[in-house]
């Protein structure tokens, strides 16, 4: 199948030619033919199978006609969780949209609001937004609702996981009664769930890739390794086995700053990503690291869902995460769209517990792996997976 069977005309398929795409992914054939033909949508997802694109393209095709757009209104708008999510999706709709006549803007805290409201002044056509910027706008009466005909919560788990679902209720109270609702998620929890009941009309349910974290295009394997070891560990690993660049995740801003140090004393330069820098400054060390300019970067959650390169070959879990979703998401950085990636975790023995359940969401045994240099003094447990009781043992 190729993106010309789903409806999609000349201008978007000569733009996403250029960019790369020759066949649609799963949840592309079946979102965009569902989106086009104006039904609403419940996708679940994971991260890498192409959801941007799933909805943007169908949204450009939909509103590729001649149009004034009032002032200060807006067509569509996308709810994200984070920045850098909405940076990423506002680029991608420039991209697909290079040959079209339609406008974008990313709109977030951290920045010149007064800038933002100068560019509503002639009204945008698609909104990407953080749901508190928004409400700020709209309680300055900087843009309005009502020519709205699409509604996308894109990372929908990810926006109730960090306490958006008042701010979401009260922008859904603002919106036309009379619009198309797609909802986007990696997991489809209980509250994913209560949410698409309020929000959205008789949908079309698409699942795609349910267990894609296992499947073989990433690579997962773990070292067991004592607490005070792992950044000399991980620069030996650097050094070894000639890593070329690494989207390392920690817990902590400081343990950023802190380990970064550590790998420069080492002669390996490193750079730290948290939300404790500015948006400035954070949107110039992700344009490096995905130019390649920076190597290793150094990030604390924030930038699980929003480091969108389609070529990332490896991630590390220098902290191995407390909820398995987000083991599930950071991995999911790498391995994008089919391609090959490598999933590295360091295991301290207080971390048996979140490894027995990451196992047990993946369904097998993550591999381990020894290096000679590093014993490790605490030893962690064999995995709840393939624990045979002493009594059984031969």
């Amino acid at each position: 199948m190729s993106f010309s069977t789903l409806g999609l005309s000349t201008p978007i398929l000569d733009a996403i030619a250029e960019l790369g795409y020759s066949k649609p992914t799963d949840i592309q054939k079946n979102a965009i033919p569902a989106i086009l033909s104006g039904k609403d949508v419940v996708a679940a997802a994971q991260t890498g199978t192409g959801k941007t694109a799933s909805f943007v393209l169908p949204i450009l095709e939909q509103f590729n006609q001649d149009r004034t757009l009032r002032g200060k209104r807006i067509r569509a708008l996308i709810l994200t969780p984070t920045r850098e999510l909405a940076v990423q999706v506002e680029a991608s709709i420039v991209q697909y949209s290079k040959n079209l006549d339609i406008s974008s803007m990313a709109m977030y805290g951290g920045t010149d609001i007064d800038e933002q409201k100068q560019r509503l002044i002639w009204g945008v056509d698609i909104i990407v937004a953080t749901p508190g910027r928004l409400l700020d706008m709209a309680h300055q009466r900087a843009l309005h609702f009502d020519e709205l005909e699409v509604l996308v919560l894109d990372e929908a788990d990810r926006m109730l996981d960090m306490g958006f679902i008042e701010d979401i209720n009260k922008i859904i109270e603002r919106l036309p009664p009379h619009r198309q609702n797609l909802l986007f998620s990696a997991t489809i929890s209980d509250e994913v769930r209560n949410l698409a009941r309020r929000t959205i009309n008789r949908p079309v349910e698409i699942t795609i890739g349910k267990n894609s974290a296992s499947k073989p295009k990433i690579e997962q394997w773990l070292v067991t390794v004592d607490k005070d070891r792992k950044s000399a560990l991980l620069s030996h690993l650097i050094v070894e086995q000639e890593w070329q660049q690494a989207l390392i995740f920690i817990e902590t801003k400081h343990g950023a700053a802190k380990l970064v140090s550590q790998l420069e004393k080492r002669g390996i330069a490193a750079e730290s990503l948290h939300g404790g820098r500015t948006q400035q400054v954070r949107e110039q060390i992700l344009s490096e690291f995905k130019s390649g300019k920076i190597k290793f970067l150094v990030s604390t959650g924030i930038a699980a869902r929003g480091i969108d390169i389609g070529e990332l070959t490896r991630v590390v879990n220098y902290d191995l995460p407390d909820q398995v979703d987000d083991y599930i998401h950071r991995i999911g950085r790498t391995g994008r769209a089919g391609a090959e990636g490598e999933a590295v975790s360091f295991v301290a023995k207080d971390n048996f517990r979140n490894l027995c359940a990451i196992e047990s969401r993946l369904g097998h045994v993550i591999e381990r792996k020894e290096f000679a240099d590093f014993p490790v003094r605490k030893t962690v447990p064999v995995s709840i997976l393939n624990y045979v009781p002493k009594n059984k043992r031969t």
